[in-house]
């Protein structure tokens, strides 16, 4: 009994170990420009109706999860509430080294296919979210943006189905005229907190938008332009197998609660991996 009790006891430790091995294997794959940096993240619903925006909320419980369970500060700095289930959109940030090259091969199409819980048909759905992810940039590098350039909004914050959470037009909308970007901000206590928050993330976007047109330059003089991301990059099967597949990486899980849960390490892992083969190709 003794000898079953160590043996056991050693495969414990020899599966902790193994799983440091392979975050700090991982960890040193991300040496990109911005990898070091905290994350900004924003889900769009897409098609799908209120099971798309139902399924934006889901994406939105199931990164602020995966930062709960590796304790790292979240926090949601904006949310457009749909009117009937889940969210048009959010953006929160994940403050933690390396968020930003851990969570940024997150970032793509997500699908959704089950029973839809909002129809009488007891028919299939398939549902669409955008998940994008940006560094949190110091202010020193971020890009300058002419007053002109600008159009500001201001309106009252708002809760699920459109309930007034504040009494003062303390919200936020930016909008970059040359390019359309428009960046929301409302969970901030005043005006001024949340114009300057999201003048922060309209700077890194312009900024990323800068370096992704001179990439793109760069493949085209050099008679090499490929897509690096396809219209979609992970499903979820919440109906019949019960499975969530990357269809990049070929990482699946038949557990999808878990993985709405925040269980995300072994297909953010993956994600790493692949891209930098794909760099490296």
């Amino acid at each position: 009994m003794g000898d079953e009790d160590s043996a056991q006891e050693a495969r414990g430790e020899l599966t902790a170990l193994t799983d440091v091995i392979n975050q700090l294997e991982v960890q040193t794959l991300l040496d990109g420009e911005y990898d070091d940096r905290s994350a900004i993240i924003t889900i769009r619903s897409g098609a799908g109706g209120d099971d798309a925006t139902d399924f934006a909320e889901m994406l939105m419980r199931m990164y602020l999860r995966w930062a709960e369970n590796h304790k790292y500060p979240a926090k949601v700095m904006d949310t457009s509430y749909a009117e009937g289930a889940g969210i048009k959109s959010a953006t929160f940030e994940i403050s933690a080294p390396y968020a930003f090259g851990t969570l940024s091969v997150e970032a793509g199409t997500h699908r959704l296919a089950r029973i839809s819980p909002f129809g009488s048909a007891d028919k299939r759905q398939t549902s669409f979210a955008a998940v994008e992810v940006i560094p949190l940039m110091e202010e020193a590098i971020a890009v300058e943006i002419p007053e002109n350039d600008i159009r500001v909004d201001v309106f009252r914050s708002s809760g699920p189905g459109g309930q007034s959470v504040n009494t003062t037009d303390s919200a936020v909308r930016l909008t970059h005229l040359p390019t359309g970007i428009v960046v929301s901000m409302q969970n901030e206590k005043s005006q001024i907190q949340n114009r300057a928050a999201a003048m922060r993330v309209l700077q890194t976007r312009l900024l990323l938008l800068q370096k992704e047109e001179e990439a793109a330059k760069k493949k085209e003089l050099a008679g090499n332009i490929t897509a690096s991301w396809g219209d979609q990059m992970r499903s979820y099967f919440l109906y019949g197998q019960q499975l969530v597949k990357d269809l990049r990486t070929g990482q699946e899980s038949g557990n999808p609660a878990a993985v709405f849960d925040g269980d995300l390490d072994d297909f953010i892992s993956a994600g790493i991996r692949w891209r930098k083969r794909r760099d490296d190709d």
